[in-house]
């Protein structure tokens, strides 16, 4: 296994633009009152630079690699619902919501179905299940539906990245890790706006959302790197 010395070695000087793009961000901190494209711009440049990030691996890596491919792909669709979410109060809300629905069919396809590990899907379900029974009496509409999917979507993906931990087996790998904790974020980053759209205002909900999104989109895009690191390292030893 890949120590994570070598990772921080081999993956940080690729990261540096996410990074930078990212305080960019939090130190324009543009109103969420007066969207505009250079908002959207803003806000979609640190996932533009995981795109790079991954395209820095090359893209017979890509085009080879199932996994990382399908990463990228729903880093470009995250990229599009940022874009929609810009402009939610104007009714592009859905349309956010679906492109994020797409990326989590991606992500999950992504981490895969082995090993199964039922015991995580039990908890990721009973989790999911909580947070639809404690919003739904908040919804209407449409939402009633649509939110009941994307919950189950989004719990979907979270389990299949948890399974790949397997901690008392002792077979995990710091990206299968990583990919665990960016998807254990992303719900964090998507409850809180669930809850500050549909329910009560959230303290700094801008600020969790973001944060939380940010990380989450990191750790996954690292984890799909993991192949390319260990073939490095094999040429190395």
């Amino acid at each position: 296994m890949v120590s994570p010395v070598t990772v921080v070695k081999s993956e940080g000087p690729k990261l540096v633009p996410f990074f930078k793009a990212t305080c960019v961000y939090f130190v324009l901190w543009l109103p969420t009152s007066s969207p505009s494209w250079f908002s959207a711009l803003i806000k979609c440049l640190p996932i533009f630079c995981l795109w790079v990030f991954l395209l820095a691996h090359g893209i017979n890596f890509l085009v080879s690699h199932r996994s990382a491919s399908r990463i990228l792909a729903g880093l470009i669709f995250s990229a599009v619902g940022d874009a929609f979410l810009i402009w939610q109060e104007q009714g592009y809300f859905i349309h956010g919501l679906l492109m994020f629905a797409i990326t989590h069919i991606l992500y999950s396809s992504a981490f895969g179905m082995k090993p199964l590990d039922l015991k995580a899907g039990l908890l990721m379900a009973v989790v999911s299940s909580s947070c639809y029974a404690f919003l739904y009496s908040y919804l209407s509409g449409p939402f009633t539906y649509l939110v009941a999917v994307y919950i189950a979507l989004i719990g979907f993906m979270g389990w299949r990245a948890m399974a790949g931990v397997q901690l008392c087996n002792d077979l995990w790998t710091w990206t299968k890790l990583s990919a665990c904790v960016g998807a254990m974020l992303f719900m964090v980053s998507d409850l809180t706006i669930a809850l500050n759209e549909f329910c009560f205002p959230v303290p700094y909900s801008r600020f969790i959302i973001m944060a939380t999104y940010y990380a989450a989109q990191m750790l996954i895009a690292l984890s799909a790197v993991e192949t390319r690191d260990e073939e490095d390292f094999r040429k190395r030893s």
